[in-house]
């Protein structure tokens, strides 16, 4: 007999508005414990300074991050001119100043050569991994660190505010791997100046924004009210563009068991309408589709020869 394991089996996402100055994994750690979770992970890294929406995966929901990871962000972040941080952010030890103060509209001109497919160095204060240890742990060590560029996907970016000659704010939405210290590392050499991050807030991380987001202070008062359960969003709700099915009882059964299940002519023909491409952890997942029974998720799927056989299957109360 396995052992059993400890806390709630409470599955679900919680849509943290994290806040400035706490680690993501203090954050899930945080969540974890006011809700006495089994398990929690989350989707999408936030450096400590930065504040904002925080996807966290509690139970079942773990097994969605994947999907998550993948999805859009958006962010709204100051650029502080006159000073070059090491870290490109206000905490950070000066490298470099200057006098130059960039127009907002120099910033929005300079913000074009930024938006589409661009290959994009992350900074050297970042998680990456290079020869196994962090990049920020070398780099706090004073040791020299040569990132590779990546490619990485900025759909929008535009000049949101300018209150003074010293700041300028940009809102950008973009895809998985955009470094937002990077982007500032870079507009500001284009443009001549020294400039740093000195307000970071992330907006959305796929279907998860402002408007279902909440506080640790609100979700500890829930808790504390025994109505931790109102801060808790369905499992599938990290998954909202993939397609979905409607499954009897009986194909459910096989479906948790691990058995594919035959779909019906017009089953196939309506769900090939509304796949589309995706890489979900770098494996091709275009065929993904959700099997529901009464209402909650059963399985995700790989749709193959008429067929629905299950690659993840799920487990809710």
């Amino acid at each position: 007999m396995g052992r059993r394991k400890k806390g709630d089996a409470v599955s679900g996402w919680v849509c943290l508005d994290k806040p400035y100055d706490l680690g993501s994994t203090d954050a899930v750690t945080r969540v974890r414990r006011l809700f006495n979770a089994q398990k929690a992970g989350h989707a999408g890294t936030l450096d400590p300074l930065a504040t904002g929406i925080l996807p966290i995966a509690l139970g079942e929901a773990t097994k969605t991050v994947p999907f998550l990871m993948e999805a859009e962000k958006v962010y709204r972040f100051t650029i502080e001119w006159g000073r070059t941080t090491a870290s490109f952010d206000r905490e950070g030890a000066t490298t470099a100043t200057s006098d130059v103060r960039p127009s907002p509209e120099a910033v929005a001109e300079a913000l074009k050569a930024f938006v589409g497919e661009i290959q994009q160095v992350p900074p050297a204060f970042s998680a990456i991994k290079v020869d196994g240890e962090r990049a920020y742990d070398l780099a706090r060590e004073g040791i020299e660190v040569e990132l590779d560029a990546r490619t990485v996907i900025i759909h929008e970016a535009a000049v949101t505010d300018a209150p003074d000659a010293d700041h300028v704010e940009i809102t950008v939405r973009c895809g998985k791997g955009t470094y937002v210290r990077s982007i500032v590392r870079d507009i500001a050499e284009a443009l001549g100046a020294c400039g740093h991050v000195s307000a970071l807030r992330r907006l959305r991380v796929g279907p998860f924004a402002a408007e279902s987001s909440i506080g640790l202070d609100i979700l500890e008062d829930l808790v504390h009210r025994g109505a931790r359960l109102e801060a808790l969003l369905p499992v599938e709700t990290a998954l909202d563009d993939i397609p979905e099915l409607a499954v009897t009882d009986e194909d459910a059964f096989k479906l948790k068991q691990g058995r594919p299940i035959v779909l019906l002519p017009r089953q196939v023909e309506t769900l090939k309408t509304r796949l589309k491409p995706r890489t979900i952890a770098g494996q091709d997942a275009s065929r993904t589709v959700s099997a529901i029974s009464d209402g909650k998720i059963v399985a995700l799927c790989e749709m193959r020869a008429g067929k629905l056989s299950p690659t993840r299957v799920f487990h809710l109360e």
